[in-house]
């Protein structure tokens, strides 16, 4: 599936259920959760000033006209209006005030319209009710007269219900605007993310380039960065294991091609002494290739785990030693080699007790491999403060000191003088265990033996909780 595939889905496909329940599940748009929760807190936030607003601009309208009924009455405390109308007047009249006012006898000397109001005023504000109309009344009092305005209430309400609207228009009106500008702020900050998408969906599966991080906003970049150093490791990666292959096919080719010449050999042998050879080394050759394939299987695998923690095991290395010395001790007594264990401790470290007995195995291997017949080959493990020290000397003729910074390469043969020859992995394969352990691994001239010493440094762990585990 290319990349393409990855980032859209081709018309006529399905997701499998995994996918589906996992993207039902577990995706959702950051920007659609973005413009989601913002434009609803705008709406609630307009909605709760608006609410706020109205109820303040009626307070405000009340106590406003309450205060203008305060100023009409008590600019009329000082005398009656000029040319007072008939008080049995009859015509009609549409108003907001209502002006009553009662000598100091209690007649009444003016009145404003001809609904009459109540004759007895209370001093100050109230409300009254007159002919199924609601008025808001202040009345005053004064040694010559006595003073009362009232207002129609529904006229009162609404004034202050336009009053009010008016307060409240600007924050409709600025609502849809900010709302608006949120989500073209939105857009325009998620932009560069889309671009970036867009670039790695349109990419094909063997692009494995960096990404643009010009112009990404600071909380994108370290993302795009980290994908990058990703990139860049599976680029090396890809590059390692197609490095691989290729030697791989070359080192399999010559075996087999072997193979292939001992058969025909063997076809062409005529006495039963010639066959008997050839078939002596068609099996050479056999277990030759095994051994290879052994091997890069174990290449393989162990490079696969790099940068994976190894699974959590606790062990005593002593017991490395004796399973390892185990397997490569028939091979050592084929050869004549003095295989020893010196003196060693509990040395319990973490790690996977197979993939340890392949290094080991393969230490030996190669130290019994290039140690001449009749030689010489130790093991030896001891404690060195925090660390445990695995060591293997050997006899044999070493590795010289300008080969030594490339013995750990995959296929690299060191030249030597017992004439040997190996497929130049079994050290690959010890470094790369070594590796997936956090050991260290020191190849150095063996000053008691004459030949290599591999020695092979362990973080320890706790020695109670190994001897619990």
């Amino acid at each position: 599936m290319s990349s393409t595939d990855a980032g859209h889905d081709l018309p006529g496909k399905r997701p499998g259920p995994a996918a589906s329940a996992q993207g039902s599940g577990a995706t959702h748009s950051l920007r659609g959760r973005l413009l989601f929760f913002l434009l609803l807190a705008i709406f609630l936030a307009s909605v709760v000033q608006g609410v706020t607003a109205y109820r303040g601009a009626l307070r405000q309208a009340d106590d406003m006209f309450d205060y203008h009924l305060e100023q009409i009455a008590r600019s009329l405390r000082g005398g009656v209006p000029l040319d007072p109308p008939a008080l049995d007047s009859d015509a009609p009249g549409d108003y907001d005030f209502y002006v009553q006012i009662w000598g100091p006898d209690g007649s009444e000397i003016f009145r404003s319209a001809p609904a009459a109001l109540p004759p007895q005023a209370v001093l100050g504000f109230s409300d009254v009710k007159v002919g199924g109309t609601s008025y808001r009344v202040y009345s005053v009092q004064t040694p010559l007269q006595t003073v009362q305005i009232a207002q129609n209430m529904s006229a009162r309400q609404a004034r202050a219900r336009a009053l009010a609207a008016h307060a409240v228009l600007p924050i409709a009106l600025m609502a849809p605007l900010l709302m608006l500008v949120v989500w073209w702020v939105i857009r325009r900050s998620l932009a560069p993310v889309e671009r970036t998408r867009r670039q790695v969906a349109s990419r094909s599966a063997g692009d494995l380039s960096p990404l643009a991080e010009g112009g990404l906003p600071a909380e994108v970049r370290p993302l795009v960065g980290e994908l990058n150093l990703l990139l860049g490791r599976v680029g090396a990666a890809f590059d390692a294991q197609a490095q691989f292959v290729a030697n791989a096919a070359h080192e399999l080719r010559s075996p087999l091609t072997a193979l292939k010449l001992q058969a025909q050999a063997l076809r062409r042998s005529g006495d039963q002494a010639a066959r008997e050879a050839s078939v002596a080394r068609l099996n050479q050759g056999i277990d030759r290739a095994i051994r290879l394939v052994e091997q890069l299987l174990a290449l393989a695998r162990e490079e696969a785990g790099l940068g994976h923690p190894v699974a959590q095991q606790r062990l005593n290395l002593q017991d490395v030693v004796q399973f390892a010395v185990a397997d490569v001790l028939p091979q050592a007594q084929a050869r004549q080699i003095d295989l020893g264990v010196g003196d060693t401790e509990p040395a319990w470290v973490q790690g996977q007790l197979d993939a340890l007995r392949i290094l080991l195995r393969n230490l030996l291997d190669n130290a019994i491999k290039y140690t001449p017949a009749a030689g010489r080959v130790d093991v030896a493990l001891r404690i060195a403060g925090a660390s445990a020290v695995l060591a293997v000397e050997d006899s044999g003729p070493g590795i010289d000191a300008e080969h030594r910074a490339h013995v750990l390469d995959r296929f690299y043969r060191a030249g030597n003088a017992s004439g040997a020859s190996g497929s130049g992995l079994g050290l690959a394969i010890v470094n790369t265990i070594a590796k997936r352990h956090g050991a260290t691994l020191v190849l150095e001239r063996s000053e008691r033996l004459g030949g290599l010493r591999a020695e092979l440094q362990f973080r320890l762990v706790d020695d109670g909780a190994a001897g619990a585990s």
